[in-house]
């Protein structure tokens, strides 16, 4: 495994290598980190050695062009892409282009992954895998796939770790916590969330973890009203009751795009007296916020409406307008954006270089979509 985290120095040092390549604002304070505005992540793809490659090549390449960011978890591509980012990882270490120090690896647990591909039978891995080995019990599993107790959770850091080949994850989110809200009250639910950041905190203590948070679908952008909705400063106030004041739950990932801009439109949070949209409630929380499906997986990489390039000059393509709207907004600290291929990494980095949209413009565009 190779030792160490991302560290101010090491990322500093990243950002201070790209000089005049990067634009002053491509990396932002992650914590005393320098986090990249981009990030690249790893969901899509099939479940083939083609794909695991495709994945290695571009963390290489992207990490060559100025992006420190990379985002995974344990059952995307049933673990493939932990590891193809793995392999990533250890071979730009041993080619002596990049320290572990410099980079910020994030993955998430909570998903019940299979290993490589889908079993021939499903139940018998799971009943092989986690259920005889008492890593999980019947009553532990919500709508057949997601757990997040604490014995689970360990097993699942562990397994990431090897995964990546990293004896120590960066960031490591609870993947879509909401979904326990399908079947459990919200009593019992923040219960679970309690017991959840408690072992994320010891693993933090045990040096396998550097900071942690949620990632979610769902759970940010509904109204306060639907069953499924979480309040960011109440799972705060969780972390604050198990790990103190000097807790690590430090950064949340949710969707947010063109198409889908509750994030800054809709104040469903409660921060104090004031209901604001998560994104200014992160700021007050500090919290660091990932932004996923920047490109909504590839369906705003093309036919933006014109009005789109008129507020967005001097870009190419609708890839890089819609990322550039991502990361331009107020409270967004990166961009994610699955990247698999070399063309896709180089349209991408193109925006390395280039100054997010100022606020006057930004709302300008904003009103007109």
């Amino acid at each position: 495994m190779l030792a160490g985290f991302a560290t101010p120095e090491g990322t500093d040092a990243f950002a201070k290598r790209l000089g005049g390549r990067a634009a002053s604002d491509h990396f932002r304070d992650l914590g005393g980190w320098r986090a990249s505005s981009l990030g690249i992540g790893s969901y899509l793809g099939g479940e083939d050695a083609a794909t695991d490659d495709a994945y290695r090549d571009a963390v290489v390449a992207a990490v060559a062009g100025g992006v420190n960011v990379i985002d995974t978890a344990v059952n995307y591509r049933f673990q493939r892409s932990e590891r193809a980012i793995g392999q990533a990882m250890a071979a730009l270490v041993a080619a002596g282009a990049l320290r572990r120090e410099e980079v910020i690896v994030a993955t998430k647990g909570g998903f019940i992954p299979f290993d490589g591909a889908v079993p021939p039978d499903p139940h018998r891995y799971l009943t092989e895998t986690y259920l005889q080995r008492g890593i999980l019990e019947p009553r532990d599993v919500v709508a057949g796939c997601h757990c997040m107790t604490p014995r689970y959770l360990r097993d699942q850091i562990d397994r990431s770790r090897a995964n990546l080949g990293l004896a120590t994850i960066d960031v490591y989110y609870v993947h879509n916590p909401e979904m326990q809200l399908g079947e459990v009250d919200r009593n019992e639910f923040e219960a679970r969330m309690r017991a959840a950041f408690a072992t994320l905190e010891e693993a933090v203590s045990e040096g396998k973890l550097r900071l942690y948070g949620t990632a979610t679908w769902n759970g940010f952008r509904q109204p306060p009203s639907a069953p499924d909705h979480l309040e960011l400063a109440e799972l705060v106030r969780l972390a604050r009751e198990v790990g103190g004041a000097d807790h690590h739950f430090k950064v949340a990932q949710l969707p947010y795009n063109l198409a889908m801009a509750e994030a800054f439109t809709r104040a469903n949070q409660g921060v104090g007296a004031d209901t604001l949209p998560v994104l200014q409630a992160a700021e007050r929380l500090g919290v660091y916020v990932m932004a996923a499906a920047s490109i909504y997986q590839g369906q705003l990489a093309r036919n933006l409406p014109p009005l789109i390039g008129d507020f967005l000059p001097g870009l190419r393509t609708d890839a890089q307008r819609a990322l550039q709207f991502v990361r331009s907004t107020p409270g967004i600290g990166t961009a994610l954006v699955g990247m698999k291929s070399i063309a896709h990494v180089d349209e991408n980095l193109e925006l390395v270089a280039r100054p997010s949209v100022p606020w006057e413009q930004f709302q300008r565009l904003f009103s007109a979509v």
